[in-house]
């Protein structure tokens, strides 16, 4: 049978409830009725399409609450972007809540007429930025990973956007063809000396705008929980003071990045401090405060998108 005659699936019709619902503004009795259904599958199928991300809500209303909190944030650590959204909530995920923020500040950039090289690290913000982003031609652009997009399997790595991000806005683009992390310095050095790998670095650190996922080096690090560092390389960077890490480079609480641990086998391209460009994180929640406010404070980022619980935690440890 082919896809076109086949019967529609549990998922074709949760989309279709949902557009029904939030673009074409009909009530639930009225989809009911427009789908041969029960008022209370209509309901199930409306809150399937959010819940699967079948359906992308942006605000269009600046809160005030969230406005004093980027007046905050820009005047204290100098940002020249800075957006807050509400909070989904003590103990909610707050991914789904900044993803459609980032994507907007990325599709400004993106609607550019000029050429720009636009550099791209990881992660599950990352993703649901890139998840949120509205189609578009973009082919003017450049897209460059900063992170390796090698798993220690061999495999891809799960949560690299480039690809995905070039699919949707039509751009060129430039994978960095190593692993997150080596296993020895001198295999990274091995890499780093290939043309091509060359090539990509030097795009990278050229990049006119970044925008870069934030991670916490607490005991639920994402390079533990995804396999890119073991426990006993954490506990080393912990004692070495580890915070966070941008792109797979570790930093301490003064946004110093770390001489030992993986940082010595790190396969992509490093986010300076006090860049003269912009470089954009997109990170929330309580388990990242400590990492995000020493990126800010030390300039490896100078914007940020993020909730009002986690802006309200950054400014209260200035």
């Amino acid at each position: 049978m082919s896809r076109i005659e086949a019967e529609p699936t549990q998922q074709d019709d949760a989309a279709r409830a949902g557009w029904l619902y939030y673009v074409a503004g009909m009530t639930q009795d009225q989809i009911a009725a427009e789908l041969g259904i029960s008022r209370q599958r209509a309901q199930r199928l409306v809150s399937r399409a959010m819940a699967e991300g079948l359906i992308h809500v942006r605000l269009n209303h600046r809160i005030g609450a969230c406005l004093d909190l980027e007046e905050s944030l820009r005047d204290r650590f100098g940002l020249i972007r800075c957006r807050v959204v509400p909070s989904p909530g003590v103990g909610a995920d707050p991914v789904p809540a900044i993803a459609s923020a980032a994507a907007t500040e990325l599709e400004r950039f993106l609607r550019m007429p000029d050429p720009l090289v636009i550099a791209l690290g990881t992660g599950r913000a990352m993703r649901g930025m890139v998840d949120a982003l509205s189609p578009m031609e973009a082919v003017q652009h450049r897209l460059v990973s900063l992170i390796g997009n090698i798993a220690p399997d061999g495999s891809a790595s799960f949560f690299d956007v480039v690809m995905r991000i070039a699919d949707k806005v039509r751009a060129p683009h430039y994978p960095m063809l190593v692993p997150v992390i080596s296993p020895t310095p001198q295999e990274k050095a091995a890499f780093h000396a290939l043309g091509p790998v060359r090539r990509v670095v030097e795009l990278a650190r050229a990049a006119d705008v970044v925008f870069v996922g934030v991670g916490q080096m607490s005991d639920d690090a994402p390079l533990l929980a995804d396999g890119f560092v073991t426990r006993r390389e954490l506990d080393e960077m912990q004692a070495a003071g580890a915070t966070g890490e941008v792109a797979g480079w570790v930093y301490d609480s003064d946004g110093h990045y770390l001489d030992v641990g993986t940082n010595t086998r790190t396969g992509g391209v490093r986010v300076e401090q006090k860049l003269d460009r912009p470089a954009i994180g997109i990170a929330a929640g309580a388990s990242k405060v400590p990492a995000i406010f020493a990126a800010i404070k030390s300039r490896i980022i100078n914007g940020l998108v993020t909730d009002e619980l986690t802006a309200k935690a950054i400014l209260a440890l200035t």
